[in-house]
């Protein structure tokens, strides 16, 4: 009964669309007929409202953060399934027809809230590569494919099945961007999609 209940609420408390309530309540208009469509805080930016993409962005991973610890105090152990029904609930929303965002920052609240070594690997690589290579697709899948490996690292080996099964959602809500990767016209932010 206290997964059943864990996963529901990861479910629900990962699956809170912020991206879209800020920018509706910021007069930006519906953020899924803006850019890419994506509700995350690098389509939040190209609103060109920089706090808003901000607010996103700590409200996401604070989502993911949320979901792990509170389930973790109120039935101990389940932390790990709270973790991955928060990130199904950002990838997949009800509220959204499951259509939902790619997880990069929901998952960096995720893994600081499993194991904060590791949080810090990923925090300096995304952030690192955006600062770099200016192409939040790349930060945001290395940072994301990190985390099992970093885990491991450290000997957390009992969580590098669920982070590489996040890594991997990772990569599959950024397939579109690989192809644009791969065909040289991912944008860089900063500059306008042509």
């Amino acid at each position: 009964m206290a997964q059943i209940c864990a996963v529901l609420l990861g479910y629900l408390l990962g699956s809170i669309p912020f991206g879209v309530i800020l920018t509706r309540m910021g007069g930006a208009g519906d953020l899924r007929t803006i850019g890419s469509g994506n509700i995350g805080a690098t389509n939040v930016l190209r609103t060109g409202r920089k706090g808003l993409a901000a607010g996103t962005l700590l409200l996401d991973g604070a989502k993911g953060w949320v979901a792990v610890v509170l389930c973790e105090h109120i039935w101990p152990g389940t932390g790990p399934i709270a973790a991955g029904a928060a990130f199904i609930g950002h990838l997949y929303p009800v509220w959204l027809k499951f259509r939902g965002g790619k997880g990069v920052a929901t998952l960096m609240g995720i893994v600081l809230a499993l194991h904060w070594p590791s949080a810090l690997v990923y925090a300096v690589l995304w952030l690192g590569l955006l600062a770099t290579l200016r192409i939040s697709s790349v930060a945001g899948m290395v940072a994301a494919v990190s985390t099992p490996v970093s885990a491991a690292l450290f000997g957390r080996f009992d969580i590098v099945l669920l982070l590489g099964a996040l890594a991997v959602l990772v990569l599959w809500k950024h397939r579109e961007n690989i192809d644009r990767l791969l065909s040289g016209t991912e944008p860089r932010i900063g500059r306008k999609r042509e």
